[in-house]
């Protein structure tokens, strides 16, 4: 008799999930603990004096090496087909995640609006670059982050419970409830659609700005071109790796809602979100880029400080 599609779809997640978010996630792991480790030990190592750049950089990497840390779990029990049965660490782990990924989206935007006033007024003489003022915003950034994952917080406890602490559901599945389906959408609007916005606004601004300081001091508005590619790489970064998450994963909620839908259906809409998933945190890997491209003082010391210790190394 031949198969059933359905078994072929479920075939198809567990396939994913063992050979697919499995190997992923550890090369995330991999590569984005180590870039994000260099930063968070460098900075207070090499700088002596920072700069309101370094600070929201700083808490990007803490947020970054957050977020990179919590892969490997995920990547043992999709290897070994287990289930997290600790009701803390699939809390924890959730919690991590989302907040990394709206933090780091915030974070970024503070970089960007720090490079505009800072193509604004060269000398820092405006309140918004000062380290104390970027202190301020980090902890508020933080703040916010962490209100916009309480109801998450709340659904994972509640689906705990449900479940016994048997099962650790993704964020899509955590309810099939239309109240999930309010705060995701919530979610990507205040969490990442508006801050995209404020991306984008960023690189206009930067982009009008050099064109009228090209019209009188050239050499000067060639020097801040750096910028300008930056604030665009990471704007296109988030939409690229952003965006097919949030929207497979409002498909998917709502998938469990509305009727009508096979279960065929509903498996081939979970198995392209399965795939959308990893990409929402790749960015953790490329960050790292952006530290040593924004910090042209920690790459030099930080390189010196290298060329230092393999000369001590040497002449041990």
């Amino acid at each position: 008799m031949p198969r059933d599609l359905s078994d072929n779809c479920t075939e198809l997640i567990a396939i994913l999930k063992e050979y697919y978010l499995c190997p992923v996630y550890a090369l995330e792991f991999t590569l984005g603990f180590l870039g994000s480790l260099v930063v968070i030990l460098g900075y207070p190592l090499c700088l002596q004096e920072w700069q309101s750049t370094n600070v929201y950089l700083y808490n990007l990497a803490v947020s970054d090496i957050l977020c990179v840390s919590a892969l490997p779990r995920l990547s043992y029990l999709y290897a070994n087909h287990m289930e997290e049965t600790s009701p803390v660490n699939c809390v924890l782990n959730r919690y991590v995640l989302f907040v990394n990924m709206y933090s780091s989206v915030l974070f970024m935007v503070l970089v960007s609006l720090d490079r505009y006033l800072l193509l604004r007024y060269p000398s820092r003489n405006h309140v918004l670059l000062t380290p104390r003022v970027a202190v301020l915003a980090s902890v508020l950034t933080w703040v916010l982050v962490n209100i916009e994952m309480a109801p998450l917080i709340y659904y994972a406890l509640t689906d705990n419970a449900r479940t016994n602490g048997t099962m650790c559901h993704d964020f899509a599945s955590l309810s099939q409830s239309w109240g999930l389906l309010v705060y995701s959408l919530g979610l990507t609007l205040v969490g990442y659609i508006l801050p995209l916005v404020a991306l984008f606004l960023c690189t206009r601004k930067i982009t009008s700005m050099l064109k009228k300081q090209e019209e009188a001091f050239n050499q000067r508005a060639t020097s801040f071109r750096k910028p300008l590619r930056i604030v665009k790489i990471a704007a296109y970064m988030f939409l690229l790796f952003y965006l097919p998450y949030h929207v497979m994963r409002n498909v998917r909620i709502l998938s469990q809602l509305v009727g009508g839908l096979s279960g065929i259906a509903i498996e081939q809409i979970e198995a392209v979100y399965i795939v959308t998933r990893p990409m929402a945190y790749a960015h953790s890997v490329i960050n790292p880029v952006f530290y040593f491209m924004m910090t042209e003082r920690f790459r030099e010391l930080l390189l010196a400080r290298f060329h230092q210790l393999r000369r001590v190394i040497r002449s041990s």
